[in-house]
């Protein structure tokens, strides 16, 4: 029988999620759900799926559904995940996976204590050109790594529009900023590609204090947009990272790494998607130049997607939930899981306490 998926969010959830879990087989998305009778109905007509739900709780308990999806912000998601987790649902999470370290100390707590399979909808390790850095990176093309640069600088409120379903980013205590939004989604990279961090120092604040709409409307954040960290890693890497959904002119995604014997660039004008990141290396004799990527990481037999496919994190997120199937039916691993998203939003705490107090952090004194 297939595996019933319901997705919280009509918004994103509607517009990159569905068609990702569309692409799979064995699977079936058959709920919809709002936070509103009228505008879950409306969705399930318009999306053509059997069921709405304007209760998460309720569609959480539903004994049809065998996989939640649950967007929506940190803040209102939290009860959601210890929900399904209850009902013993498996569970494809948003990220930031919590709204703070304690909220995803209880998800870990609960997790543990079920037979569940969570995933967290951060899927950059899947897109062709980050697939090729890893195979290089493991295969030694720039020999030990010694250090590197990560950025993910975006604009999203230089120039505010009243229509961006995403202005609550302003609002304190919802469980986002720029770094547990984007950092929290390049820390799931760097973790995946070079090994676990061991220490960090950091400076997380905020730049933009005022965002000013074309009518001359205004919003006061309250949230941080610039962060600035530097990771050292178990392995002895140490790596710089900048954070920002501030930048104007931003420059988008960056990770450049360097070794003993070489160097490699990814690079993406703004959130990297399966077709617009790119790669680069060279060795010790040579220059950078653009690496070919492979035919067998642009498609993936079984999904009915590829990397050329609309909406463009469609086809990455796909491989992500297709893992997160083969996990549930005991044929593979699901990857990023939640024991890798205890561990960023450890980093996350680390990245916190850092910038509060100044000093280097051990990641590991994080409990």
């Amino acid at each position: 029988m297939a595996l019933r998926v319901g997705i919280v969010s009509a918004a994103w959830g509607a517009f990159a999620h569905l068609p990702a879990w569309r692409a799979i087989p064995g699977v079936e998305v058959t709920a919809i759900c709002t936070a509103r009778e009228e505008t879950a109905r409306a969705a399930q007509q318009r999306l053509g799926l059997p069921r709405a739900f304007w209760n998460a709780e309720e569609m959480c308990a539903d004994p049809d559904i065998d996989i939640v999806d649950l967007g929506t912000r940190p803040s209102v998601r939290l009860p959601m995940v210890l929900a399904a987790l209850a009902h013993g649902k498996h569970v494809y999470n948003a990220s930031p996976h919590a709204p703070d370290w304690t909220g995803a100390k209880a998800i870990d707590t609960a997790w543990r204590d079920s037979s569940s399979i969570g995933v967290v909808d951060a899927f950059s390790q899947y897109l062709p050109a980050l697939r090729q850095m890893k195979a290089m990176l493991d295969d030694g093309h720039i020999g030990a790594p010694l250090g590197g640069t990560c950025h993910f600088n975006i604009s999203l409120f230089n120039q505010p529009n009243k229509l961006f379903p995403y202005n609550w980013f302003a609002q304190a205590g919802q469980g986002v900023s720029a770094v547990r939004n984007n950092g929290s989604h390049a820390l799931y990279l760097l973790r995946h590609l070079l090994g676990p961090i061991a220490e960090l120092v950091a400076d997380d604040r905020q730049i933009l204090q005022r965002w000013t709409f074309p009518d001359g409307d205004t919003i006061t954040p309250e949230t941080t947009d610039l962060a600035n960290v530097i990771l050292r890693f178990e392995s002895g890497l140490v790596l710089q990272m900048q954070i920002s959904w501030s930048m104007a002119l931003h420059d988008g995604f960056l990770l450049d790494l360097f070794g003993d014997k070489g160097r490699m660039v990814s690079t993406s004008p703004t959130f990297p998607t399966a077709r617009d990141c790119t790669l680069r290396a060279g060795q010790l004799g040579g220059t950078l130049a653009d690496v070919a990527l492979p035919d067998a990481f642009k498609a993936t037999p079984g999904i009915a997607l590829d990397w050329q496919s609309e909406p463009q994190p469609s086809y990455p997120m796909a491989l992500s939930m297709q893992a997160m199937v083969d996990a549930i039916h005991e044929r593979g691993t699901a990857a990023p899981d939640f024991a890798r998203a205890l561990e960023v939003e450890r980093i996350q705490e680390a990245i916190r306490i850092s910038s509060a107090e100044r000093r280097w952090v051990r990641v590991a004194d994080m409990i």
